[in-house]
């Protein structure tokens, strides 16, 4: 058999909801096919193999350079989120390839500083140039560097924000980046401090576990258990309303507490005043974009330093 004959045949057990591999909506720039990898694949090996998901490794998920070695970074979210996915994809008979590769690229275009850092960079660029960021975009224009596949290129773009996914495998990554980051979040608070476990509002741990593993099976079979079979990926509503419940929990007293205060003061100050610097040295936008959004915490914080 062919390779393109192997992949049909392997694909014939898919959900018919799933995206097919030899099926994609092709690159911006048309390339010859591998024939030992499907165009998903293809998509993973250069996401991996490129400078920004090395860097996320550099970039933290909450807190700004914390001392420790067991904090989330956005490489390790990342991770966590591919990982996730890949099970929920597989349970319900969708494409795993195309999952993985949207769970490891979806936050390509992640600021230095967490969302502290996305919020600073895209206040400088509207007050200087009328022009918003947003990671998801930033993401998306990292793709598009590497020609990866149209289908990538939506799962990336609509993991957050207002549109939804074509497929079913964005729909997932963009679910799970959720069930991913509250939980790790939860751990990462409690481990700095910032919350104890007897802090987490009691109705949602009732309904979602005791800890971070527990909760994250549930979801999981929540997610599975209402989406198979059917068009979409949903959650069941005592289970949904309860994870969006700690969710906002967690905005309020961890993403935008009175502890954070101090860390998106800093990231507001370093990123201002590199901005400023590549202003005054006459860099355009996008160069001042791409360069700010691919640095990593540390070199962010040094940078700033020798101003």
């Amino acid at each position: 058999m062919s390779f393109d004959e192997t992949i049909r045949a392997r694909e014939e057990s898919l959900s018919p909801f799933a995206v097919r591999s030899l099926e994609t909506h092709g690159r911006e720039l048309s390339e010859e096919p591998c024939g030992v990898r499907t165009e998903f694949q293809r998509d993973r090996d250069r996401i991996v193999h490129s400078k920004p998901f090395r860097r996320l490794k550099g970039k933290t998920q909450v807190f700004i350079d914390p001392e420790g070695d067991h904090y989330r970074t956005r490489m390790t979210h990342t991770l966590e989120t591919t990982a996730i996915s890949r099970v929920v994809a597989r349970a319900l008979r969708l494409n795993e390839d195309l999952t993985e590769a949207i769970g490891l690229g979806h936050d390509m275009g992640h600021t230095p500083f967490g969302h502290a850092g996305e919020d600073a960079l895209d206040d400088a660029v509207q007050e200087r140039f009328s022009r918003r960021f947003r990671h998801n975009e930033q993401s998306l224009r990292i793709a598009r560097s590497l020609n990866l596949t149209h289908d990538f290129c939506d799962g990336i773009l609509t993991h957050t924000g207002e549109r939804e996914p074509e497929s079913l495998e964005g729909k997932i990554v963009r679910l799970v980046d959720r069930v991913a980051y509250i939980n790790h979040d939860i751990d990462d608070a409690v481990r700095y401090g910032l919350l104890s476990e007897d802090d987490l509002p009691r109705e949602e741990i009732a309904i979602l576990g005791d800890a971070g593993s527990k909760r994250i099976d549930r979801l999981v079979h929540d997610i599975v258990e209402s989406s198979e079979g059917v068009d979409d990926i949903r959650q069941s509503p005592d289970v949904g309303e309860a994870m969006l419940s700690l969710r906002a929990f967690m905005f309020e007293r961890v993403y935008l507490g009175p502890q954070a205060a101090p860390e998106h003061e800093k990231a507001h100050e370093v990123i201002r005043a590199i901005f400023d610097h590549l202003v005054e040295r006459g860099d355009n936008v996008d160069e001042i974009v791409d360069y700010i959004a691919g640095m990593t915490d540390r070199f962010a914080l040094t940078y700033a330093d020798s101003l």
